[in-house]
């Protein structure tokens, strides 16, 4: 478990050394290099389990399969590609006076802290663990959502701490339900919060109990998710904090908080022997993935407008992995990469937009082609993606998930088709004036740093074309470990 004991140790010494010269001018580039050390060990660290399989560590603390093991490297990955574009933003905040070398130091610290807390999520094994870094990555991003120090990003800031911390007071409640349950049934009673322990003994545990518990955790843990009605910190938070911020907020927090669910539900399918979590997910993703869309029309943030676009697709990844069975699971682990990808390409993207325009108002921003045409075919081309045009990878994984509901729930078919229609002319309606129009006076000429839009994009179209077999296979894996079979 070397690999994994660096791919958790580089972050952490990023959060404490940063603390202390997050506002040197070189810090950017050693963010880089903590990033880029980190992304190595969880790629050594990935190699190794899709080789000799789940690890688990002694002690039974940290144990990594095939399902969390891509999502960690996921996150590196997008931590790295996120440092990049940092650098170059940061530079630029601090030089038009939004931030000094306090908020610099802070900054950068978060940044590490946050990726520290959610690569602790991913791979620990004692559910209170696990707990307890969703939190702290909570108190990571509520720093960085109110860096800015304004009205509306101290707002924002609370408004996300008091609705974050009042949903995840109700996923410790859950927890608890969860080890109550287990207590009855386990000879060591210090086992009762480890996951691989308690899914061993899953069928033994009390259904009454295990139900209460799963609607508990489903509420908290699904506030971090973003799940309609729980969704109301998320726009507010992604359109006042630095766009960086933004990027790993929607690529990696919803993420890790959907997988909490997910390990949650493969408790509670055994004990409860019946489909009550799935059918309880597939009503939440499904009212979120049709609220989202209905309310990308009325959005006049830009960031905000895509925080929404997060909320509807976090909601159509709720909705597969309640469905369940290996098509709909499959579809949904492969949407967790591509929505990652793709939306933290995006949120780049209008970082330099908003940049600029010097707003990050829809109105204000026109021409983008004629005025930046890598920042405006970046904003076209990604939009394009994430609203499921082929040959991009969201188009093939919301294709899995669209034979797996006919195949399972075909009357649910139609409001899934009318949903994506109103969510694509809800992005589009806004995106084309701002890609095509009349280029607005007194845009700023910055520096743009797009080669992790590329890179993300890239890779987004190559998983639409043709998934690499390592790929495949990996998530087969995690597929087979979820539901009991694979699609391979």
């Amino acid at each position: 478990m070397i690999a994994l004991s660096l791919t958790l140790f580089f972050p952490l010494l990023g959060a404490l050394l940063f603390g202390l010269i997050g506002h040197w001018r070189s810090a950017k580039n050693i963010n880089i290099v903590i990033n880029g050390a980190t992304f190595v060990a969880a790629l050594l660290l990935a190699l190794e389990v899709f080789e000799n399989g789940p690890m688990l560590s002694i002690g039974k603390f940290f144990f990594v399969d095939a399902f969390n093991v891509y999502l960690i490297l996921l996150n590196a990955f997008v931590g790295l590609t996120t440092s990049i574009f940092s650098g170059p933003y940061m530079t630029h905040e601090r030089e038009i006076g939004r931030v000094g070398d306090k908020r610099m130091r802070l900054y950068h610290s978060m940044f590490q802290g946050f990726l520290f807390t959610m690569l602790v999520a991913l791979s620990t094994n004692n559910l209170g663990i696990l707990w307890v870094a969703i939190e702290a990555a909570t108190l990571t991003t509520v720093l960085l959502v109110s860096l800015y120090r304004t009205h509306e990003s101290i707002e924002a800031g609370w408004k996300y701490f008091i609705i974050c911390g009042v949903g995840i007071s109700q996923a410790l409640f859950g927890t608890i339900l969860i080890y109550f349950a287990a207590a009855k049934v386990l000879p060591e009673h210090a086992d009762g919060l480890l996951w691989t322990v308690l899914h061993s003994n899953a069928a033994l545990m009390d259904k009454g109990v295990m139900a209460l518990a799963f609607v508990f955790l489903l509420v908290g843990y699904g506030t971090k998710v973003g799940l309609v009605p729980l969704h109301n910190w998320l726009p507010d938070a992604h359109s006042e904090g630095p766009t960086p911020m933004s990027a790993i907020l929607s690529g990696l927090l919803l993420n890790v908080a959907l997988y909490a669910l997910v390990r949650f539900k493969m408790l509670a399918d055994p004990a409860l022997g019946n489909h009550m979590a799935g059918n309880l997910m597939m009503g939440f993703g499904m009212l979120s993935f049709t609220v989202a869309g209905l309310l990308l029309h009325r959005q006049y943030d830009i960031k905000r407008m895509f925080s929404y676009s997060s909320i509807e697709h976090m909601g159509l990844m709720t909705f597969a992995f309640g469905i369940g069975g290996p098509l709909a699971t499959f579809g949904a682990l492969l949407h967790m990469i591509v929505h990652s990808l793709t939306k933290s390409a995006i949120f780049v993207t209008v970082g330099q937009a908003s940049h600029v325009a010097g707003t990050q108002v829809i109105s204000k921003i026109r021409g983008l082609i004629r005025s930046q045409p890598a920042v405006g075919w970046s904003l076209l081309i990604g939009t394009c993606a994430i609203a499921g045009f082929p040959p991009f990878g969201v188009f093939t994984s919301e294709f899995l998930l669209f034979t797996a509901t006919i195949k399972s729930y075909p009357w649910l078919v139609i409001p899934l088709l009318v949903g994506l229609a109103v969510a694509f002319a809800g992005l589009f309606r806004h995106i084309q004036p701002m890609v095509f129009g009349e280029p607005a006076e007194g845009q700023n000429q910055v520096q743009v740093n797009m080669w992790p839009v590329f890179i993300h994009l890239a890779l987004v179209l190559w998983l639409g074309i043709a998934i690499p077999t390592v790929l495949a296979q990996w998530l087969n894996q995690a597929t087979i470990m979820i539901v009991g079979q694979g699609i391979l």
